[in-house]
């Protein structure tokens, strides 16, 4: 049993792969609580998580943690979903032409290594500090590695689909339509799982300038004031939205390739 644990792609128990992620959630933890409780970090610099929890419950109560969720969630999904609706066809586009990938893929290549947060002085100039300022950011950071790993999924559709589908009369827009997006969705969807996550760790930088709520607005006010229970409310809230968002996509995933083995999907 020990040694089919660690043979390489080798399956599992599910049930022994969800109690290893207990067991690694109650280490964490148990160091959490060892440190803070222990008196071995500052209770300034690491509160305890009972400390955390309590002030989970006030900002729950008194109605803002529920509004700063929302509105940090509307300001991520709306960058997000424009990103999808651009990156997902020009990344297939680049995927199957090779006119449109030498078109497109050395500028999104470029920019893509240019960090979102360096565009929040241009954004600003331009469209002010409004919620499109904000969506902008998520939108910098989500949109040129979608479309560049969009375009990887599309490029991997085998040749022979392709070629077996003109020899049966396809057209082109057939071949586009009937071949090569069935054959990319399982791998978009897998890519929009892993970019929405992307999406959620660009909200903090969003939220920096100009903001008055939302979760990342909740974590800069609270290290001003130093007050670290509040910095890691707003940090684990983000996590368990993200957590949510990719269990949500696995759904998905599973519902509708039933026919794709994939672990850990």
């Amino acid at each position: 049993m020990i040694v089919k644990l660690f043979t390489p792609k080798k399956e599992i128990p599910k049930r022994l792969y969800t109690i290893a992620g207990l067991v690694t959630f109650i280490l964490f933890l148990a160091v959490w609580s060892m440190l803070s409780y222990g008196g071995i970090v500052n209770p300034l610099f690491l509160p305890t998580p009972t400390a955390v929890l309590a002030t989970a419950g006030d900002l729950f109560a008194n109605g803002d943690l529920l509004s700063d969720i929302g509105i940090s969630f509307s300001r991520v999904l709306v960058g997000f979903l424009v990103a999808a609706l651009i990156g997902i066809p020009l990344g297939i586009l680049m995927g199957s032409l090779k006119i449109m990938e030498g078109a497109f893929e050395p500028i999104i290549g470029f920019i893509r290594y240019m960090p979102a947060s360096a565009f929040i002085p241009l954004l600003i100039l331009w469209i002010g500090l409004g919620e499109s300022e904000k969506m902008s950011v998520i939108f910098l950071g989500t949109f040129f590695q979608l479309t560049l790993m969009i375009m990887d999924v599309t490029k991997n559709v085998q040749n022979d689909l392709i070629d077996v589908s003109y020899t049966l009369g396809a057209k082109k827009v057939q071949v586009f339509t009937r071949v090569i997006l069935p054959a990319s969705l399982p791998g978009i969807v897998d890519t929009l799982r892993i970019t929405f996550g992307w999406a959620w760790t660009y909200l903090v930088v969003a939220e920096i300038v100009g903001a008055s709520s939302g979760l990342g607005y909740m974590i800069m006010q609270a290290s001003r004031f130093l007050q670290p229970d509040k910095i890691i409310v707003g940090i684990l809230i983000i996590g368990l939205l993200g957590l949510l968002t990719d269990m949500i996509f696995k759904a998905i995933y599973r519902a509708s390739f039933s026919w794709m083995r994939k672990d850990g999907l």
